[in-house]
Protein backbone atom coordinates (compact mmCIF):
# COMPACT_ATOMS: atom_id res chain seq x y z
CA UNK A 1 0.00 0.00 0.00
CA UNK A 2 2.48 2.16 -1.26
CA UNK A 3 1.70 5.84 -2.97
CA UNK A 4 3.48 4.49 -6.17
CA UNK A 5 0.87 1.36 -7.02
CA UNK A 6 -1.85 2.97 -9.10
CA UNK A 7 -5.44 2.71 -7.99
CA UNK A 8 -7.81 -0.23 -9.19
CA UNK A 9 -9.14 0.40 -12.25
CA UNK A 10 -12.40 -1.26 -11.55
CA UNK A 11 -13.23 0.34 -7.90
CA UNK A 12 -10.59 3.07 -8.09
CA UNK A 13 -9.53 2.30 -4.82
CA UNK A 14 -5.99 3.25 -3.34
CA UNK A 15 -5.60 0.83 -1.61
CA UNK A 16 -3.64 -1.46 -3.84
CA UNK A 17 -0.81 -3.98 -3.26
CA UNK A 18 1.71 -6.41 -4.76
CA UNK A 19 1.34 -10.24 -4.56
CA UNK A 20 3.91 -11.55 -6.73
CA UNK A 21 3.82 -10.35 -9.97
CA UNK A 22 -0.22 -9.13 -9.62
CA UNK A 23 -1.91 -5.82 -8.27
CA UNK A 24 -4.38 -6.91 -5.79
CA UNK A 25 -6.63 -4.59 -4.66
CA UNK A 26 -8.65 -5.68 -0.97
CA UNK A 27 -12.06 -3.68 -1.77
CA UNK A 28 -13.39 -5.35 -4.70
CA UNK A 29 -10.70 -8.06 -5.27
CA UNK A 30 -9.30 -7.33 -8.89
CA UNK A 31 -6.33 -8.46 -10.05
CA UNK A 32 -4.09 -7.20 -12.73
CA UNK A 33 -0.63 -7.09 -13.68
CA UNK A 34 1.20 -3.41 -14.50
CA UNK A 35 1.12 -4.66 -18.11
CA UNK A 36 -2.34 -4.87 -18.13
CA UNK A 37 -2.73 -1.53 -17.03
CA UNK A 38 -0.56 0.26 -19.48
CA UNK A 39 -2.10 -2.04 -22.35
CA UNK A 40 -5.24 -0.79 -21.36
CA UNK A 41 -4.32 2.95 -21.17
CA UNK A 42 -3.00 3.05 -24.49
CA UNK A 43 -6.05 1.06 -26.22
CA UNK A 44 -8.16 3.81 -24.56
CA UNK A 45 -6.18 6.79 -25.97
CA UNK A 46 -7.92 9.04 -28.76
CA UNK A 47 -6.20 9.17 -32.03
CA UNK A 48 -7.16 10.71 -35.28
CA UNK A 49 -7.61 9.25 -38.72
CA UNK A 50 -3.83 8.30 -38.86
CA UNK A 51 -3.56 6.61 -35.83
CA UNK A 52 -2.23 10.25 -34.32
CA UNK A 53 -2.96 10.16 -30.46
CA UNK A 54 -5.22 13.97 -29.24
CA UNK A 55 -4.92 15.76 -26.84
CA UNK A 56 -6.93 18.87 -24.67
CA UNK A 57 -6.37 21.74 -26.95
CA UNK A 58 -5.13 20.51 -29.45
CA UNK A 59 -6.11 21.78 -33.12
CA UNK A 60 -7.30 19.41 -36.10
CA UNK A 61 -8.11 19.79 -39.43
CA UNK A 62 -11.81 17.84 -40.88
CA UNK A 63 -10.67 15.36 -43.91
CA UNK A 64 -14.30 14.47 -45.05
CA UNK A 65 -17.19 16.76 -45.91
CA UNK A 66 -19.71 16.07 -42.89
CA UNK A 67 -23.81 17.49 -42.65
CA UNK A 68 -24.45 19.08 -39.12
CA UNK A 69 -27.16 16.89 -38.33
CA UNK A 70 -30.67 19.10 -37.85
CA UNK A 71 -29.35 22.17 -40.21
CA UNK A 72 -28.37 22.75 -44.04
CA UNK A 73 -24.83 23.67 -43.39
CA UNK A 74 -21.77 21.59 -44.12
CA UNK A 75 -18.86 21.16 -42.39
CA UNK A 76 -16.10 21.13 -45.26
CA UNK A 77 -12.94 19.36 -45.52
CA UNK A 78 -10.24 21.20 -44.81
CA UNK A 79 -11.74 22.85 -41.96
CA UNK A 80 -9.09 23.97 -39.39
CA UNK A 81 -10.98 23.03 -35.53
CA UNK A 82 -8.49 24.90 -32.96
CA UNK A 83 -8.74 24.00 -28.95
CA UNK A 84 -10.52 20.85 -29.01
CA UNK A 85 -12.06 18.99 -25.61
CA UNK A 86 -11.43 15.01 -25.84
CA UNK A 87 -15.22 13.35 -24.44
CA UNK A 88 -16.54 10.05 -24.02
CA UNK A 89 -19.31 11.63 -26.63
CA UNK A 90 -22.38 9.90 -27.30
CA UNK A 91 -22.65 7.70 -30.23
CA UNK A 92 -18.82 7.80 -30.94
CA UNK A 93 -18.70 11.60 -31.21
CA UNK A 94 -15.37 11.71 -29.13
CA UNK A 95 -14.65 15.26 -29.64
CA UNK A 96 -16.30 18.14 -27.77
CA UNK A 97 -15.37 21.54 -30.53
CA UNK A 98 -16.77 25.04 -31.67
CA UNK A 99 -16.23 25.34 -35.19
CA UNK A 100 -16.42 28.96 -36.42
CA UNK A 101 -19.87 30.19 -38.27
CA UNK A 102 -21.21 26.59 -37.07
CA UNK A 103 -21.33 26.60 -33.31
CA UNK A 104 -20.49 24.18 -30.79
CA UNK A 105 -20.43 20.71 -32.17
CA UNK A 106 -19.34 16.84 -31.39
CA UNK A 107 -17.15 15.33 -34.18
CA UNK A 108 -15.70 11.54 -34.52
CA UNK A 109 -12.20 11.36 -34.37
CA UNK A 110 -12.05 9.38 -37.50
CA UNK A 111 -12.74 11.99 -39.41
CA UNK A 112 -10.09 14.77 -38.51
CA UNK A 113 -6.66 14.40 -38.63
CA UNK A 114 -4.19 16.22 -36.39
CA UNK A 115 -2.62 19.74 -37.26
Amino acid sequence: MTDTLPPCPECHATYTYEQGALLVCPMCGHEWTAEDQAAAAAASAITDAFGTPLADGDTVTVIKDRKVKGSSLVVKVGTKVKNIRLADGFGGHDIDCKIDGIGPMQLKSEFVRKS
